[in-house]
């Protein structure tokens, strides 16, 4: 038995990238399931209940922009002597002995906002009232709390979010093939990506469709 809820997001900025693109950022239309999921997990995560995406629903038209961005080109390695000290553990973009700032072209998503519309379904990993976990996520979204900052793709651009009773209509009409968009990964089959064929109908992607690998 699945328990829905739906939440209203919004931002500034959101980058969903195309894994088929190797160096430059590019981002998908709309908001992927992948990311709605890390949404809800940043905001309420329990290793006894799985989120499941049902629909998203797109409320402002689709823009891009351009932007460029610096990332860095290593991760940084932290040691339990670096744990122990008070030196901060970091890595400076504009480091230019070590080369580690890599400008990156982006096309990035502006001024979006969209309502996830989800469920989640119990894993078996213990036997906690499901009406609890449900009372649980309320809670936490109605007054802001959140494990981290949820983020649209990448934490640069951070999500807010409300809870939401009904859906606002979109702005969006008619139907509009978004082609084979990333569903999700698979962590159980060697971290397979899954896809599917994203349409829009009238603002609302339905994902509870067949995915294929």
């Amino acid at each position: 038995m699945g328990y829905g809820i739906k939440i209203r997001v919004w931002g500034d900025y959101a980058l969903f990238t195309r894994p088929e693109m190797k160096v430059e950022r590019v981002s998908y239309d709309v908001m992927t399931p992948s990311a709605a999921r890390g949404i809800l997990e940043a905001i309420y995560w329990k290793p006894s209940i799985r989120w499941v995406i049902d629909r998203i629903h797109v409320l402002r038209p689709v823009r891009f922009d351009n932007i460029r961005r610096n990332e860095v080109s290593k991760k940084t390695v932290v040691t339990k002597k670096d744990m122990e000290g008070s030196t901060p553990v970091c890595i400076y973009a504009d480091d230019t002995e070590h080369k580690t700032r890599q400008p990156r072209a982006s096309m990035v998503l502006r001024d979006v906002e969209y309502v996830i519309e989800a469920h989640f379904v119990l894993t078996g990993f213990d036997t906690t009232n499901p009406g609890r976990h449900l009372a649980i996520f309320e809670r936490r979204v109605k007054k802001g709390q959140c494990f981290h900052r949820p983020y649209f793709g990448c934490r640069e651009f951070p999500v807010n979010f409300e809870w939401c009773d009904e859906v606002p209509e979109s702005v969006l009409k008619g139907e509009q093939d978004l082609g084979y968009m990333l569903h999700d990964i698979d962590f159980k089959n060697d971290m397979t990506p899954r896809f599917f064929r994203a349409v829009m109908r009238n603002g609302v992607i339905d994902c509870r469709q067949e995915v294929v690998s």
